[in-house]
């Protein structure tokens, strides 16, 4: 396992680096520069001029990606944001919070409602519960996220009132209770709305893993010696139906990470999504390939968490 663990890292860092070569392409050839949001008419063409070179601009782009990387692996800096003249790591910081908890309660929801309802599809197959739990997965795949929140916050936040649709937190509120009760409140309808579409496959996993393992011969078997229906699903057919849901779990999370751009757009919701939206928008590229650093870092991790918990629930794996 700690092999494997150290092949991904080692395995990551080449990764890092074509990822951050490509996006340095991307961002040179793109119209416009870092200064375009900031310069105004009444700026003198010297102190442009003077803007650019503190900001490197006027290097060629393999020099300025070169400067970049040194920074990084010599003194940790990743660079100063252009929008907020503040270190990148700043920045980021003061958002990532809100992302993660935004998406932490995204999982827990989807893992509440998916599991059930593939339980259910899975027993019940070929009935009417299992009809209406597949129409649920045909409407979630065919509905666009951003789509869906729109139609959540007309409903939810301006017909009904019942959820803000902006914002992290009230800021009239004071007191450590009441401050955590307004976080939920701004956290509940944007994570609801991201967990429904993030449902689909672990439902789609566990109903079809249900279903070919209640035909399997040791199942088969286990019922002609009479052991229990009940004893059959708990010892049999679950352990053996969870392990691709647990080997997708880190994937799920990091899936929720990238996932949340669109949520956090839709609902003006300021988290890391929201924030590389902008960045890219603004031409603020320190702050952009800092976060595409980070989502490829998490990926890894997720597929590094998923290889740990499904040796967890299968002790063969673990041997090999």
């Amino acid at each position: 396992m700690w092999k494997t663990i150290v092949r991904r890292f080692l395995i990551l860092i080449p990764q890092l680096i074509l990822l951050s070569l490509l996006i340095f392409l991307l961002a040179h050839i793109m119209p416009g520069d870092a200064l375009r949001g900031l310069i105004t008419p009444d700026m003198s063409p010297d102190l442009v001029a003077r803007l650019r070179e503190y900001h490197g601009l006027d290097d060629p782009w393999y020099i300025q990606y070169f400067n970049w990387l040194r920074r990084i692996f010599l003194h940790g800096d990743f660079g100063t944001s252009v929008t907020f003249s503040r270190p990148v790591l700043d920045v980021i910081g003061e958002t990532m919070m809100n992302t993660v908890r935004l998406s932490a309660l995204t999982a827990v929801f989807t893992y509440i409602i998916a599991i059930p309802l593939g339980l259910l599809a899975g027993r019940r197959h070929d009935t009417g519960i299992d009809r209406a739990v597949m129409i649920y997965t045909f409407i979630a795949l065919s509905i666009p996220t951003v789509v869906f929140a729109i139609v959540n916050i007309l409903i939810y936040a301006f017909n009904l009132g019942i959820f803000p649709h902006t914002g992290s937190l009230d800021v009239t509120v004071r007191g450590t209770w009441n401050i955590f009760i307004s976080r939920i409140h701004h956290l509940i309808l944007p994570a609801l709305t991201l967990a429904f579409l993030s449902t689909i496959s672990i439902i789609y996993f566990l109903r079809s893993e249900i279903i070919d393992y209640e035909t399997s011969d040791f199942v088969l078997t286990a019922r002609a010696k009479g052991v229990p229906e009940k004893k059959i699903y708990s010892g049999h057919i679950m352990r053996n139906a969870f392990l691709p849901i647990g080997s997708t779990i880190g994937l799920v999370i990091t899936g929720l990470f990238s996932g949340s751009v669109f949520i956090e757009t839709t609902f003006n919701y300021p988290g890391m999504g929201q924030l590389f939206i902008n960045s890219i928008s603004g031409r603020d590229f320190p702050v952009a390939n800092t976060l595409v650093m980070f989502y490829a870092v998490m990926t890894v991790l997720g597929i590094t968490l998923s290889d740990i918990i499904i040796t967890i629930i299968d002790p063969r794996i673990r041997i090999k």
